[in-house]
């Protein structure tokens, strides 16, 4: 490899770079689009695999770039609306064809073109196409589903007219997959499509070509190495002189060039390599400076003059232990997946336009990265991450229990590799790459894969699978793993899910301690998956190929059960509760030394797998409403404030202990001493200077201040924010009074049925509160079900509460109308009731059931039996006091509401009905 430096930059060199595109463009030919109308023949009996049908069985129309679904050719879905299988496993094809299709159409190749090469492009067939000229088939077979299908037709066309057929076979070719469910060949997000997807053309060429230039920026080493390989007729080395311009995306100005000849560069072949000093003249590329340029190639020879462009960013990606680094500079990833969901025509975008929305959404959400679980995108979604500067991390179509055990599918990922790499390699924004998601059996060959990966391509950092669950392995990095990907570590859990159900509520963990053995940047895999309820009004957004009979089966089944006008506050309450717990897991993965970043599960919905709706957003990327992005943003951006504190409940006037933390990965100097804190109340403020804090272990700011001295309990909001910027970040606390238990000589309370029956039938009050695990009823539950009830139906499958924070019985338990940290313990100690049978009951408290099942579930409820006013709660009120001040205060809130006047509950219930609650 021979280094060369730049030249100076004058006027004109850009005027000898126009002036060579001019002569290239002298003997340049336009590329023939084959996009329009095209006659399709389905061959559903697999009748022409090597031959060609009859002309009058091309009998219909479709347009081209397209698919049969959107042609509305195949088989017409007659399924109706449910909540069962198959209609709640995913969103329902309205046409569903797979096997073979032809597809053929008349074109004239000009006569210009007499001693031009030529070459076939489809961009995205799924999965395999084979292409006749005229009457011939060519001996070719194209199996990518992660590159353009491409087919050198030189020795088929001759200017004039001929008949171009396409078959193309959507039927699984490999055993890729666990249930069909790797994102590049499956109906669990985008279908299962015939057809072809983007660019459509022949191109002509010569002879003396540039196939391929490989650019590897070398940023923090001030260098830009390249691999040019060249096509060319000639059988003799010929006499080559190499000339390189870089010019800015889209400008003509020249930034930097040179000139080598042949003695001054290694020629291998058609493959040539050397090294370009850019002596800092280039600006790096990131997600705060999303540069790009234009590398300009010529080769001159006696053959003539053959010309690349090739669009690049100035970066590269390195590890230095657990730091992941962007041109020397820590980086972290603020991730979420990308699993193909484009659920109006069934298959991902071929246009920019088409990935605009997804990356600006996620932009404005704070996010910096994407990961494409088990597929590769297209290239306009390269281009536009390029753009903005997001890191990408992408996978080959594999999520296999299988791998390395069969020699075609090891064969067909290879190629897949070299495809997705040669295709998309030079993009800046392809970050990582991933063999795939959750891989299992054989480490020794992905191990083998990766390190092949890795001796071919430094452009990229690369990883022998996104987690695992086998045996041996999962726990800790693979051998030549750049980076690791992970739920879990040998030392523990990485990710709230394992833990948010178990643990009371603490605002100072972190997963240090799982992460003292590991020695590259950990990334926490697939990180909330906390199910939201459907967003009923999605509904008509479904205006394409797939109709959405999962949702239009809850909508039916809530009007059959009289709940349909609660469904828009069970999206709302439930959605808030998963918003407070993506939050938490963000927070623990930022306060912890060594990860590097996080991959969410997600911030919009998966619309497959048993509808698991775990978006903030809607499949569609909209905002379904449950929390503005500016919110987000507090907790997922370049810089965050962190506090670090005990519990969300105290005592007024209980110790609190702060400890205040600043992440910092923007390009902005941003010091842990601009940090402020206040704790504002309706008659509270209390305002915290780190300036004068003492320091802890770590050397982060720590106050020991005390909660507020309130009479009346309060709910406080605790905000951090670096003093002079737009950084802040917020967390609830509750502040409650006294610890005496209200006394009240209307109101009996008591653990006994038999008390409670004598009470009610002298006309009395009563609080009956059981003892929880007496109570017939499901598991209390604070988190909601775990990705789709459907999928994974052995869970408890509550979604979290809904109640009226204005009820009268809440007058002095301060809530919002979901779930929040200071009903934790509350629902843990707790039995979810069923009231199918008490249809005529409101429950105070209400527990939202998962959409698969929809039963009137509640944990308190107020009901007149006979002369007797009673209140039910089957949530714990008196057990463990010192340490839940929530479960008392709520305690003295229902005895006040029930001492007074305005506890007269309208709905009845018999006695019978209440005795059958008890075990």
């Amino acid at each position: 490899i021979i280094l060369f430096s730049s030249c100076s930059l004058i006027e004109s060199e850009s005027r000898e770079l126009e002036d060579l595109i001019r002569k290239v463009n002298m003997n340049y030919h336009q590329p023939l689009s084959l996009s329009g109308e095209w006659s399709v023949c389905l061959d559903s009996n697999d009748l022409y695999r090597a031959k060609l049908p009859e002309g009058e069985r091309f009998n219909q129309l479709i347009k081209l770039p397209g698919t049969l679904a959107e042609a509305e050719l195949g088989l017409e879905s007659k399924l109706q609306p449910s909540i069962q299988k198959p209609q709640i496993l995913h969103l329902t094809p309205r046409f569903n064809y797979v096997g073979p299709a032809l597809y053929q159409r008349k074109i004239k190749i000009p006569n210009s073109w007499g001693k031009q090469q030529i070459k076939l492009s489809l961009e995205r067939v799924l999965w395999s196409s084979k292409v006749w000229v005229d009457d011939l088939l060519v001996p070719k077979e194209n199996r990518s589903l992660s590159g353009s299908h491409q087919y050198d037709l030189s020795d088929y066309l001759t200017p004039g007219e001929h008949t171009l057929t396409l078959r193309i076979d959507n039927r699984k070719l490999y055993d890729i997959s666990v249930n069909d469910m790797a994102h590049a060949y499956t109906n669990e997000t985008q279908t299962m499509w015939n057809g072809v997807l983007g660019d459509m053309s022949l191109t002509p060429y010569s002879g003396f070509t540039i196939e391929q230039v490989e650019i590897i920026p070398q940023s923090t080493k001030g260098k830009i190495g390249l691999e040019i390989r060249l096509l060319s007729d000639s059988e003799t080395e010929a006499n080559n002189e190499l000339r390189i311009f870089i010019t800015e995306k889209n400008k003509n100005d020249v930034v930097l060039s040179s000139t080598l000849s042949a003695k001054e560069f290694s020629q291998n072949g058609s493959k040539m390599e050397l090294s370009l000093d850019s002596k800092d003249q280039l600006t790096k590329w990131s997600e705060f400076s999303p540069q790009l340029y234009t590398m300009h190639t010529f080769i001159k020879n006696e053959e003539g003059i053959a010309y690349n462009t090739t669009d690049f960013g100035y970066r590269d990606i390195k590890t230095a232990g657990k730091d992941l680094l962007i041109n020397g500079q820590p980086v972290f990833l603020r991730g979420t997946l990308e699993c193909c969901i484009f659920p109006l025509k069934g298959y991902p975008p071929m246009e920019k336009e088409g990935w605009s929305k997804v990356f600006q959404t996620a932009s404005r959400w704070g996010l910096n990265h994407l990961r494409f679980h088990s597929w590769c995108p297209p290239k306009a979604a390269f281009e536009v991450a390029d753009s903005m500067g997001f890191y990408l991390q992408v996978e080959l179509p594999l999520w296999s229990l299988n791998v390395g055990k069969v020699d075609s599918v090891n064969t067909f990922l290879e190629s897949e590799a070299q495809t997705i790499l040669n295709s998309y390699g030079n993009h800046p924004s392809f970050c990582l790459l991933s063999i795939g998601n959750e891989l299992q059996p054989d480490f020794n060959y992905l191990n083998t894969f990766v390190k092949s990966l890795k001796d071919q391509d430094c452009r990229h950092l690369y990883t022998a699978s996104s987690f695992t669950f086998e045996k041996g392995h999962g726990g800790a990095p693979e051998v030549y793993d750049d980076f690791f990907v992970t739920q879990w570590t040998n030392n523990g859990w990485v990710r709230g899910q394992g833990v948010f159900d178990k643990e009371i509520p603490s605002f100072n963990k972190e997963y240090d301690n799982a992460m003292k053995d590991i020695d590259v940047p950990l990334i926490t895999h697939e990180i909330g998956q906390y199910a939201v309820y459907p967003n009923l009004k999605e509904i008509d957004k479904y205006t394409g190929v797939l109709d959405p009979l999962n949702f239009k089966g809850v909508q039916l089944d809530l009007q059959q059960k009289g709940m349909e006008s609660l469904a828009d506050s069970f999206m709302l309450a439930s959605g808030k509760l998963a918003y407070i717990l993506y939050k938490e897991e963000i927070e623990r993965a930022l306060k912890t030394q060594g990860i590097s970043g996080f991959q969410l599960l997600d911030l919009h919905d998966f619309p497959g797998q048993g509808t698991a709706l775990v978006g903030l957003l809607d499949a569609f990327w909209d905002n379904k409403g449950i929390v503005e992005d500016s919110l987000f943003r507090q907790f997922c951006s370049p810089v965050v404030p962190l506090i670090h504190f005990d519990k969300a409940t105290y005592w007024a006037n209980e110790s609190m202990q702060l400890i205040c933390d600043l992440k910092n990965y923007s390009n902005l100097e941003v010091s842990a001493t601009d940090l402020r804190v206040t704790i504002v109340g309706v008659d509270t403020e209390i305002d915290l200077d780190t300036r004068s804090a003492t320091l802890d272990e770590k050397g982060r700011c720590k106050f020991v201040i005390q909660a507020p001295n309130v009479a009346k309990a309060s709910k406080f909001k605790m905000t951090a924010y670096v003093n002079g910027t737009e950084y802040k970040n917020s967390w609830d606390l509750w502040v409650y009074p006294q610890k005496e238990a209200i006394i009240n000589d209307e109101v009996v309370y008591t653990r006994s049925l038999k008390v409670a029956k004598e009470v009610l039938s002298r006309g009395g009050k009563v609080l009956f509160n059981p003892d929880y695990r007496e109570i017939k009823g499901l598991e209390g539950k604070f988190v909601p079900v775990f990705w789709s009830p459907v999928h994974f139906p052995d869970q408890a499958g509550s979604m979290g509460i809904l109640c009226n924070p204005r009820h009268p019985a809440f007058t002095d338990f301060p809530t919002d109308f979901y779930s929040n940290w200071q009903w934790w313990s509350l629902l843990k100690q707790s039995r979810t009731i069923v009231m199918d049978s008490m249809k005529q009951i409101t429950p105070i408290v209400r527990v939202i059931d998962n959409f698969s099942n929809n039963r009137r579930l509640g944990t308190l409820f107020e009901a007149k039996v006979g002369n007797g006013k009673l209140m039910f709660c089957s949530m714990d009120l008196v057990s463990d006091i010192d340490s839940r001040p929530e479960a008392h205060q709520l305690y003295n809130s229902l005895i006040r509401y029930m001492g007074d006047n305005v506890f007269d509950p309208s709905e009845t219930i018999q006695l019978k009905e209440l005795e059958k609650l008890l075990d």
